[in-house]
């Protein structure tokens, strides 16, 4: 019976598409992932507020350099579309952000993001989240996006309503964390829905 109804978005069209640099205010640049970058994957495991809401992989500097190869991989395999959150004037990373779990022939996926300190305070994540939101519907052709985050993590939580992506619930011990079982918020768009 599934296939009867076609894919919102066909096999193929992620991987045609090059991976695009998107411009943000306050100086910051959305742009794909470098080698030069892998410091930051390597930092990001020991910021103890991305430690505990993100769940990062501790990784030797080699280990996130190949981390950095699989993210362009996984953009070919239309498995994921993930940017760095770097200065535009040029230099490493300071935050990661895209979309995971992504089911494009189901037309949705989920936001992953986190900033090191560095880049924290200058409303970064909250336009990189509504600039891959517009990338995705209108360019990709995803239908639904969401960002789920744990009850405990208002900062996510204000990304979230920040970029047009209204609560939709709660779902019960959904993501085990270091100190235990969150419950996590919903939150998500429609291609559908008015402009955030």
């Amino acid at each position: 019976m599934i296939d009867e109804i076609p894919p919102v978005v066909p096999a193929g069209r992620m991987a045609a598409l090059p991976q695009p640099d998107f411009a943000l205010p306050g100086g910051m640049l959305l742009r794909p992932w470098r080698a030069y970058d892998a410091p930051a994957l390597v930092a990001s495991y020991e910021d103890p507020d991305i430690r505990h809401w993100n769940r990062p992989a501790r990784r030797t500097p080699a280990e996130a350099e190949a981390h950095v190869a699989r993210l362009r991989d996984l953009w070919q395999a239309e498995e994921a579309a993930v940017w760095a959150i770097a200065p535009a004037a040029g230099g490493p990373a300071v935050g990661l952000i895209g979309l995971a779990d992504l089911d494009l022939r189901g037309g949705s996926g989920e936001f992953l993001y986190w900033l090191l300190p560095a880049g924290r305070g200058s409303g970064a994540t909250v336009a990189a989240t509504a600039r891959i939101t517009r990338w995705a519907f209108e360019d990709l052709g995803l239908y639904r996006l969401r960002i789920t985050h744990s009850v405990h993590n208002p900062a996510s939580c204000a990304v979230a309503t920040k970029a047009g992506f209204p609560l939709e619930g709660t779902m019960r011990g959904a993501l085990l964390h270091t100190d235990g079982w969150h419950d996590e918020h919903l939150h998500a768009r429609l291609r559908t829905d008015a402009p955030a």
